[in-house]
């Protein structure tokens, strides 16, 4: 098991979900791993990458590359990042990454960990993203992870695998589809009588929480690592 992983904590927490950023460090430490965080690190370029501009993408990600190349394990809280990097910079630099690793994966398939000795005594219901989910085979080992914390009970949505229309421009180039989108996948929210969304990605959930806000709803979204990081 190693000692010392490197955490690519991508753009959006950075800027926008740092607290989830703090979860991922704090849950990494107390399993006894020294966090390197890497102060140059950028974007994966998945942005631009995804918009069609392979260009301007690849020196973004030559940048990512340079930063980590001497981390052994490099941890990503997010399945749309960590999917990038570990399937399309293969496309993209002809470079193969089996370094990174998606949080969740790494808690159950390296860390080979589920209980954490989290606590939330509240109702939630998973919100499966689409790259963790199609690219990555992240489906189980959340709700696992999940089933350990005290208190909290899993009620399933009907429309966990549905996308929440964000998919990063997307949701600018196609606003009222992405909205639409959103509605749907919040209504399956309310049929579940849960009151929290918990997911891998700080995206999905910023887009989720956006239309739970515009529907006047109490439910709020959190972020795996926050859920697990809860005392």
């Amino acid at each position: 098991m190693p000692k010392r992983v490197s955490l690519f904590v991508t753009c959006i927490i950075d800027q926008a979900f740092p607290k989830v950023g703090i979860a991922v460090a704090d849950i990494l430490e107390q399993l006894g791993y020294e966090v390197d965080f890497p102060e140059d690190q950028t974007c994966c370029g998945q942005p631009a990458f995804n918009s069609g501009y392979w260009e301007e993408a690849r020196p973004v990600a030559q940048h990512f590359l340079k930063v980590f190349e001497r981390a052994d394990y490099i941890v990503v809280p997010s399945g749309s990042c960590a999917s990038m990097i570990s399937h399309h910079y293969e496309e993209l630099l002809h470079h193969h990454d089996n370094r990174v690793w998606e949080f969740s994966k790494f808690l159950t398939e390296v860390a080979q960990t589920e209980d954490l000795g989290a606590s939330f005594p509240h109702k939630i219901t998973f919100h499966d993203s689409c790259h963790a989910l199609r690219e990555l085979g992240v489906k189980s080992g959340p709700r696992r992870l999940l089933s350990h914390v005290r208190g909290l009970e899993i009620c399933e949505m009907d429309a966990a695998e549905e996308c929440c229309g964000f998919g990063g421009t997307f949701a600018v180039k196609f606003d009222e589809v992405s909205g639409g989108m959103a509605r749907t996948k919040i209504d399956s929210i309310h049929r579940t009588g849960a009151d929290y969304v918990v997911g891998v990605d700080s995206s999905c959930l910023m887009q989720l929480q956006g239309a739970l806000l515009r529907a006047g709803s109490h439910v709020r979204c959190l972020h795996l690592a926050e859920v697990l990081a809860s005392r």
